[in-house]
């Protein structure tokens, strides 16, 4: 394959122009032509495509967000919105795509190829690590630093006040941002959608706490874990401590990526091109990923159809280390 495009696809998150940049140049290193499409899918039906050079992605390394902007697009479920698409790739000579993005974003790209042909290179690109055919996606370790400086500054006010806060951070049916921030903050409890809330053992302690003269405990809420607001006022009428509520909400998804992702964009990176450089035929429909510290792939529909990996081991340490 000699022509590729480049898209974002769902949410953005950190590292994913980290990852253009390493895309685009390692690419064009293997004499292969590459093209920028804006807004994911969408611009992809809409023509919204671009040759890109070295110079395209100069200056981005350090930049969170994405240069090439995502979207959601709801006509690319369709067979005429993938019917548009497959016709401007011809247009444009484009052979195969890399597609940054998450679950989403690969079952978009599994039906291109199931009903078009059009072969892809997935990037896990999405701050929840919601994909459990990897051990980490591109943006969560950003994300979980972004979270724990925030814990860290909040910490500081709740001290000095005796007050306890309960963290809301991002996460609805993964809570991997919420555990792995809350163990390295020292989250006084961890709430995640994996486990479900016990009330009675929140509020027990808290009481604990408050007993051994502890006033500024923080509590780490997962958002598909539970409703902040009701949780703050079941502490209140059930313990008597003041207790705030902080939603982190999309600071989260912004921010200079960690060197950890810039690393993992880079290794993502090299990968999916590879795949598409030495895929003769056409039929790459891979998504690539990490595992035990090695780059892997697999096949779109091996992949989306593990469950959810979860963290059993890590949360059971959490749960000793933070009372």
């Amino acid at each position: 394959m000699k022509s590729i495009g480049i898209l974002t696809s769902g949410g953005d998150a950190p590292g994913m122009n980290a990852c253009i940049r390493a895309v685009v140049r390692y690419a064009l290193d293997k004499d292969m032509r590459v093209y920028g499409i804006e807004r994911g899918y969408a611009g992809l039906i809409g023509g919204n495509i671009e040759e890109m050079n070295r110079r395209s992605v100069s200056d981005i390394i350090q930049r969170g967000g994405t240069i090439l902007k995502t979207a959601r697009c709801k006509e690319f479920t369709t067979m005429d919105g993938m019917k548009k698409a497959a016709y401007n790739m011809k247009v444009f000579g484009v052979d195969g795509l890399v597609v940054i993005g998450g679950d989403g974003s690969f079952r978009g790209a599994k039906e291109f190829y199931d009903n078009f042909g059009i072969p892809s290179a997935g990037i896990p690109g999405t701050i929840d690590n919601d994909l459990a055919y990897t051990d980490y996606t591109l943006g969560f370790d950003t994300a979980v630093n972004t979270v724990l400086s925030a814990i860290n500054n909040l910490r500081d006010t709740m001290t000095s006040h005796d007050l306890a806060n309960i963290v809301e951070v991002m996460g609805r049916h993964c809570g991997d941002i919420a555990l792995f921030a809350g163990l390295a903050g020292g989250a006084e409890i961890i709430l995640i959608p994996e486990k479900q809330i016990n009330e009675e053992e929140i509020c027990e302690n808290i009481k604990l706490n408050q007993a051994k003269g502890k006033l500024s405990n923080i509590i780490i809420l997962a958002e598909g874990a539970g409703n902040a607001e009701a949780l703050q006022n079941t502490i209140i009428e059930k313990t008597g401590v003041q207790i705030r509520t902080t939603r982190l909400g999309h600071i989260q998804r912004g921010g200079t990526p960690s060197m950890a992702d810039r690393i993992l964009a880079a290794r993502f990176a090299v990968r999916a091109v590879d795949l598409l450089f030495d895929d003769k035929d056409k039929k790459v429909n891979k998504v690539v990923g990490i595992k035990n510290n090695k780059i892997i792939d697999e096949d779109y529909a091996t992949a989306l159809a593990k469950t959810n990996k979860g963290h059993e081991d890590l949360y059971n340490v959490a749960k000793i280390l933070c009372t």
